[in-house]
């Protein structure tokens, strides 16, 4: 329906079409684009998420994309010093004959919040409340998050979760046709610079040029790799 929490309601023109709806190229069903949100760190994610409570538009279906460094709370991955990502993915997959009890509790997550929709008693949250919940649910917060993004008109995230391609792959973010704001948007060059650039250490030069060199002391696609060798030898 018309906007009527604020003064762009007024003054529109009739016999027009004014809502931030677009038709679907294949039917007549309306298209209303989500709003992705993102910020430089986590932190701001709060305040914002915090501030959006506090305004009338609190009832409105969110989320909050994060890393499982912020939302995992299996107890085995969460302690661990090792990469989570790693972890995650070999209970998932049921590696060692063990799997993550938290992630078949996903339901769980997505029930309450659109329990709490059917209730009006929807209200902005932060991540540390859907961690939380997860705790008191048995329930993975970090999937959960990315389920939330189905139903969701505004998605909060880290700035690179937008910016870069492969996360977004990862977190199937679709953002043609959507709204997106940056919030201190002069961070981005830095930001962006990151997400094409990574870090190799002089171990990892040598092992490389070793592999290499057995690849082409084996005649193993020599015509490929010898220009790879030759890079890694004048690093």
């Amino acid at each position: 329906g018309p906007c009527t929490e604020c003064s762009c309601s007024s003054g529109r023109e009739t016999g027009k079409d004014t809502s931030n709806t677009k038709k679907k190229e294949n039917g007549d069903r309306s298209f209303i684009p989500k709003i992705f949100f993102g910020t430089r760190t986590h932190k701001q994610i709060s305040q914002i998420t915090r501030e959006l409570k506090r305004t009338a538009y609190s009832s409105v279906p969110m989320t909050i994309l994060s890393s499982r460094d912020y939302t995992c709370i299996n107890p085995v991955v969460s302690s661990s010093g090792s990469n989570r990502n790693e972890m995650c993915v070999e209970l998932l997959e049921g590696k060692h004959g063990k799997s993550c009890l938290y992630y078949h509790g996903v339901h769980k997550l997505s029930e309450h919040h659109a329990l709490q929709s059917a209730h009006r008693m929807y209200q902005a949250w932060d991540i540390e409340d859907l961690v939380s919940l997860g705790k008191k649910l048995r329930a993975c917060a970090y999937f959960a998050a990315r389920e939330l993004m189905v139903g969701a008109d505004i998605v909060f995230c880290p700035y690179n979760y937008l910016l870069d391609p492969q996360i977004r792959e990862s977190m199937e973010i679709n953002l043609k046709g959507q709204v997106v704001i940056l919030d201190e948007a002069h961070n981005i060059e830095d930001c962006a610079r990151e997400s094409v650039s990574y870090g190799v250490t002089e171990s990892q030069l040598r092992a490389a040029r070793e592999e290499l060199d057995f690849m082409v002391n084996n005649n193993i696609r020599q015509k490929d790799h010898e220009p790879l060798r030759a890079v890694c030898y004048s690093l």
